[in-house]
């Protein structure tokens, strides 16, 4: 197996051109799991270790830009008020030595249907910035780059750049079923965000469908519910047809993990709770503005 290590962005672009068939590993938290398994046996590794451009992030006209290779914990440590739904997701993945190295970009490169940041950058209609040596940039909206399970919308010879999304505009909600409560693949997992201004809510389902998907009709349906002039309540009624919508929105399988008509429960509860917390929370942060 070939090992490739550039020292630059361009250098990485570069290698990507000349070898299409190079996997691109910066914490190789799943890489080297499938590896180690002996389940992929890539004709070459890219290193993108060292390429320092992948691990700062910024703000650019109102929307934050992050690198791919910006890991877990800094998600959490530097973006968590910016990004709540991200962060909450992002304390969620395996072990502290995994949030260390672990990173979002890598997480979409993955595109495995269980990744715990799909949801809520699906939620907060993020935007996956990839480049190609031959093309340039080329930017993917989140909603259109799951193809399938572990298929992105990547070309060959693309590299995931960065990710754009805005801070969140109102609350950002994140939940997560396992086995056990730590260090564990989703069952399923659900996100909701806010979108106060455009009277909008966006929503996030991993883990029960080939791909990490929107459920649309719920936030549809909850969107023309809620009271965004007021400070009414979220009604048993609605919330509970949102969770329905919600679990109608999802494709799950039985695997050893969980059985589909638990998922489809799963998420219907979660979307109820995480609908609760964030309206709650918003009409809290409305009590506090006036």
């Amino acid at each position: 197996m070939e090992f490739l290590r550039p020292a630059t962005w361009a250098d990485a672009l570069a290698a990507k051109r000349e070898t299409p068939a190079a996997l691109p590993i910066q914490g190789g938290t799943d890489v080297m799991v499938e590896i180690n398994f002996d389940v992929h046996r890539p004709a070459a590794l890219l290193d993108l270790n060292r390429v320092r451009e992948l691990t700062e992030w910024d703000e650019v006209d109102g929307r934050l830009r992050i690198g791919a290779g910006v890991p877990y914990v800094r998600v959490i440590g530097e973006l968590g008020d910016r990004l709540p739904g991200l962060a909450q997701a992002s304390r969620t993945v395996g072990s502290p030595q995994i949030r260390n190295r672990g990173s979002v970009g890598g997480n979409l490169g993955a595109a495995s249907p269980a990744g715990d940041s799909h949801p809520p950058l699906l939620a907060g209609d993020a935007v996956i910035e990839a480049e190609s040596a031959e093309r340039g940039v080329r930017m993917i909206p989140a909603t259109e780059f799951y193809l399938g399970v572990k298929r992105n919308a990547l070309e060959p010879d693309e590299l995931i750049r960065a990710i754009w999304i805005a801070s969140a505009p109102g609350p950002q909600y994140f939940s997560k079923i396992g086995t056990r409560n730590a260090m564990v693949i989703a069952v399923c997992s659900f996100a909701v965000a806010l979108h106060p201004a455009e009277r909008r809510v966006g929503t996030g389902v991993g883990s029960a469908a080939p791909t990490p998907r929107r459920a649309t009709a719920a936030e549809e349906f909850i969107a023309s519910e809620l009271d965004w002039d007021g400070r009414g309540p979220l009604s048993d009624a609605a919330a509970q047809r949102f969770g329905e919508l919600v679990r109608e929105a999802a494709a799950p399988i039985d695997d050893v993990r969980g059985t589909a008509e638990y998922r489809r429960h799963a998420l219907a509860v979660m979307a109820r709770r995480t609908l609760t917390w964030a309206w709650n929370e918003h009409r809290a942060e409305r009590r506090e503005a006036s």
